[in-house]
């Protein structure tokens, strides 16, 4: 084979390997972006700081709940309440429930999604079942508490908010770190 064949080869290998790691990066580069600038409803999922926040009583915003299991997974999930209202500033708990219809056990993570974009830094949870992965034997359901406030700082054409779960599947996720 001559050499520059070979330095074709090479480079051929090189460009393949880069567009692989480049596809493979490019998942958590977006989500990070997006966590970063606060784009497409995607926000940090970590408890907000329980700091005493004034409540806007002049105006009420409505929180809607909306869930999606992700992959088709035969598992009933919803909100306990399809939406509430309350004062920005105003501290509130809702619960979820999940049960895993399956004939094993499960492990799953909820992901937050906020409608519209621009309302999702305005919207502080300080206790939720999404923080971390949930175990699940076969049959079980639980309640699962999530507690928020809406900053006040919330622009005042903002007044409803969509709050999505999406629940995925991450028994072997979990298997293998253990």
């Amino acid at each position: 084979m001559s050499t520059a064949t070979q330095r074709h080869w090479v480079r051929l290998l090189l460009v393949t390997a880069g567009m692989f790691g480049f596809g493979f990066a490019s998942a958590p580069l977006y989500n990070k972006l997006c966590y970063a600038m606060g784009l497409n409803g995607r926000i940090e999922n970590k408890a907000a700081e329980s700091a005493a926040i004034a409540v806007d009583t002049s105006r009420q915003v409505t929180v809607e709940f909306v869930t999606t299991v992700n992959g088709g997974r035969p598992w009933e999930f919803k909100p306990d309440q399809a939406q509430t209202q309350l004062h920005p500033g105003e501290y509130r708990t809702v619960s979820f429930f999940l049960r895993n219809t399956q004939d094993q056990a499960i492990t799953a993570q909820a992901v937050p999604n906020i409608a519209p974009p621009e309302a999702a830094q305005y919207l502080h949870k300080t206790e939720c079942f999404c923080f971390k992965q949930q175990a699940f034997a076969s049959g079980e359901g639980r309640h699962m508490p999530v507690v928020f406030t809406v900053d006040p700082n919330l622009p005042k054409d903002i007044d409803h908010i969509t709050l999505a779960y999406t629940f995925f599947d991450v028994t072997k996720v979990a298997q293998a770190a253990n």
